[in-house]
């Protein structure tokens, strides 16, 4: 897992491994690689031998991102094998609870009136949490302070705990949060609300037409892998995201799984 313990791309990994691995009939062991936007456990990954005993849950920021916007040191195409995509999942743009905000328009004059003196915390340079929020300041003309984090589940902690003010997280990873009101959901990506949160409004709604993002996840592992296993892989993890427990499960935490 290429995140720290407890963000989305943890919740997604540990529960498609733990079905996916009857499945196979061989338990996965989940190792968390944290830090570098996901370059630790990338290389961990690359560097291992081709025998499919060790994968990488790759996600926008491994395999989009980051390789997009840096210099990495790895090729995101040639120093993998792809075995499958698992799913996605919408971004939504959350608040620390005791912020005096609403909604979107009411951050911007928030982040207006106190030029400066507001941070958001992301899961790591490069990542799409830190460029969606990019896109909004962008797009809204409004500054406020990155604070890069080794994943989502420690920029959270800051988050609820008022170090910083806002962040622009995966609705999966963001969705405990909101409903336990340790954050406030304020608007979310894509062209259509989620059913998750039917009473906040999409950045489109909010009068950010064309804002939209997409959270990812997929598996590879070194390159080099013989086809056979890749076939043996891909078969069986399309099997357990077509299993209708699977599926609601994703579902019930704001992923769409791919199959």
């Amino acid at each position: 897992m290429p995140v720290a313990p407890g963000g989305s791309s943890d919740f997604v990994g540990r529960a498609v491994c733990e079905r996916w691995g009857r499945t196979l009939g061989q338990p996965f062991v989940i190792d968390n690689l944290g830090g570098g936007g996901g370059v630790i456990a990338a290389l961990t990954t690359l560097r291992a031998p081709p025998d499919g005993y060790t994968l990488l849950q790759g996600y926008v920021a491994t395999h989009g991102t980051s390789p997009a916007t840096r210099r990495l040191p790895y090729d995101a195409v040639t120093d993998f094998t792809p075995i499958g995509m698992i799913g996605g999942t919408a971004n939504v743009l959350v608040v620390n609870a005791s912020l005096p905000v609403t909604d979107v328009r009411s951050f911007i004059d928030y982040l207006r009136r106190k030029p400066g003196s507001s941070s958001y915390g992301s899961a790591g340079t490069g990542s799409l949490t830190q460029l969606v929020m990019e896109l909004f300041k962008q797009q809204s003309g409004t500054f406020i302070v990155h604070v890069p984090y080794r994943g989502n589940a420690p920029a959270f902690t800051d988050l609820i705990g008022g170090q910083t003010q806002a962040m622009f997280p995966s609705l999966a990873a963001a969705l405990p949060n909101i409903r336990s009101g340790r954050v406030k959901a304020l608007a979310v990506t894509g062209r259509r609300r989620q059913p998750t949160l039917k009473d906040v409004p999409t950045m489109i709604e909010s009068g950010f037409e064309g804002f939209d993002a997409v959270q990812w996840y997929g598996v590879v592992g070194p390159a080099g892998l013989p086809t056979a296993l890749v076939t043996r892989l891909n078969e069986t993890l399309n099997a357990t995201l077509r299993a209708p427990d699977m599926r609601e499960r994703l579902f019930a935490e704001a992923v769409d799984p791919t199959r």
